[in-house]
């Protein structure tokens, strides 16, 4: 069926709302009711994890509205009685349940006057079910949206009141659909929705069984494993349908940058994080990693991990969870990976505390600097709000992976002032390097080449000896580029002045930049 597109409507009168769900989401279209004149009546959503209340009962118990926490509204497949007696004690006219992971009693859902209704991120009858979203993207579909529906007794199968439709790009993700479309439009269409309904003019148009899909739920660990018999774009769009949560999953056996350890398990779990094709051509020249079901082993170079599907069909991934920790995916081999250590302004000091209190405001607890954002309870809902409220205190633009890539607060705060400052995130510097005491100093500075933002050695294998000119004895031995690796350096430094950061600012922001970089400010 055709997306169902309606006109916004202004409410006519006041409906008295019960909102049953949780999350940011919810929280948003709980102050957006409100400011179109609806009385929220109480909020039902789920028990605090640990000391951390969810979003939408911290925004209803600041606007003194009831509040009511379960773990569950059905006991044995029957509804709880008491529950059921504190549900109908609000008197709402309508249900609305922006987003409800828990299973509502249709004694609730059909008890008010107008009922129900309900959010879902897909144009239904198309994905129905708990993991809608994935399935957008790992089935390969070119429009992505949502559903606003009268809610009945099946998955996903009541009447549609409303529905909206939005473009779906090969290299979108749960992350940017979501934070483009469907979280932003998904609150407005339930506003207009509960409008519609108040006015009296919401419709409810059958949903046809021709086109429904029902999509297994992917929770389990199993169900986020990569079959890597598969082409090349199923790969690219199964991996680009679990990022950035869960992450698609696989195990490889122990490897070094000397091959795999053949003897050993294949016990190393790698999550696998932005996935693009590749269409240019690549001499496999990296390190290799052999992961299990693939013909080619794949390739470590400059841009990330370099795969060749079993159908020939390349692609790169940006990054890797190895083992609970994320990396980039050119950094697998690497280890010993030292902090930025930064020299914090006045103000720098100020937007570190104002953070600080925004990751306490989350997480519920004390935050010092080697406090985890996800091993403090922290979810995926989490960052979308801690970017969110980051932008409203500094202006920068953090992406999600800065918080993927980041978990400790001294880690985010490093990369939030780094981005604000107009450098990069990239937290980790390594390279080899010579130790001096000079003048009762120790001064330590690098023997390789720098290209392409970190230092390697040259691939002619050919050093120059340094000699103190004093006494002619040899202070050490630095790489010699050849013409590779100067062609290298060139076209890194092309890509990145026409297609990098640079790019991004305005020219009065570049120059602010150049002018803090002479003159050593910031």
């Amino acid at each position: 069926m055709p997306p169902v597109a309606v006109p916004n409507e202004a409410p006519k009168k006041s409906l008295r709302v019960a909102i049953i769900g949780q999350s940011t989401f919810a929280a948003e279209v709980f102050k957006l009711l409100r400011r179109d004149g609806h009385q929220v009546v109480g909020v039902f959503t789920v028990l605090d994890k640990g000391n951390r209340e969810d979003p939408l009962a911290t925004i209803a118990s600041q606007n003194a509205v009831p509040v009511f926490k379960y773990k569950t509204w059905r006991v044995k497949g029957k509804v709880i009685p008491e529950i059921l007696e504190e549900y109908k004690s609000v008197n709402a006219e309508l249900n609305v349940l922006p987003f409800c992971t828990q299973f509502i009693p249709m004694e609730v859902i059909l008890y008010p006057q107008f009922q129900s209704i309900c959010y879902h991120p897909s144009i239904l009858p198309r994905h129905r079910g708990a993991s809608s979203v994935n399935w957008t993207l790992i089935e390969g579909d070119k429009t992505c949206g949502l559903s606003i529906f009268w809610a009945d007794d099946g998955l996903d199968t009541g009447p549609i009141l409303l529905q909206r439709s939005f473009p779906c790009t090969i290299d979108d993700t749960v992350d940017t659909i979501y934070n483009k479309y469907l979280y932003p439009e998904g609150i407005k269409a339930l506003s207009e929705s509960v409008n519609m309904v108040a006015n009296g003019t919401a419709p409810k148009i059958k949903q046809t069984e021709e086109g429904a899909t029902y999509d297994p739920a992917l929770f389990k660990p199993e169900t986020h494993q990569i079959d890597w018999s598969k082409g090349g774009v199923a790969l690219h769009n199964f991996i680009r349908g679990l990022d950035s949560s869960p992450g698609a999953t696989t195990f490889i056996k122990p490897h070094n940058k000397e091959g795999v350890e053949e003897s050993g398990e294949a016990n190393i779990e790698i999550k696998f994080f932005g996935s693009s094709l590749w269409e240019g051509e690549y001499e496999a020249k990296g390190d290799k990693i052999n992961i299990p079901g693939l013909k080619s082993p794949a390739v470590i170079h400059e841009a990330g991990l370099l795969i060749t599907a079993n159908d020939g069909v390349k692609l790169n991934i940006q990054r890797l969870k190895v083992n609970g920790k994320m990396i980039c995916a050119q950094n697998f081999f690497k280890a010993n990976k030292s902090k930025v250590s930064l020299e914090l302004t006045e103000e720098e000091k100020v937007f570190v505390e104002n953070a600080r209190n925004i990751w306490k405001a989350i997480l519920r607890i004390d935050v010092d600097n080697d406090t985890d954002f996800f091993e403090s309870g922290a979810g995926s809902m989490d960052v979308v709000r801690l970017v969110e409220e980051i932008k409203d205190i500094v202006n920068i633009e953090l992406k999600n992976e800065d918080i993927y890539m980041n978990t400790t607060f001294e880690d985010f705060f490093t990369v939030a002032i780094m981005t604000a400052r107009g450098g990069s995130g990239n937290l980790e510097i390594e390279y080899d390097g010579v130790e001096l005491d000079v003048n009762k100093m120790k001064i330590k500075f690098p023997t390789q080449l720098f290209i392409n933002g970190e230092f390697v050695n040259t691939d002619s294998g050919k050093t120059l000896t340094l000699i103190n000119p004093s006494d002619e004895s040899v202070i050490c031995k630095v790489q010699s580029a050849s013409k590779d690796d100067v062609d290298k350096a060139v076209k890194a430094a092309h890509k990145a002045f026409e297609e990098g950061e640079w790019t991004k600012i305005s020219a009065r922001e570049r120059g602010r930049i150049l002018f803090n970089r002479s003159y050593g400010t910031t």
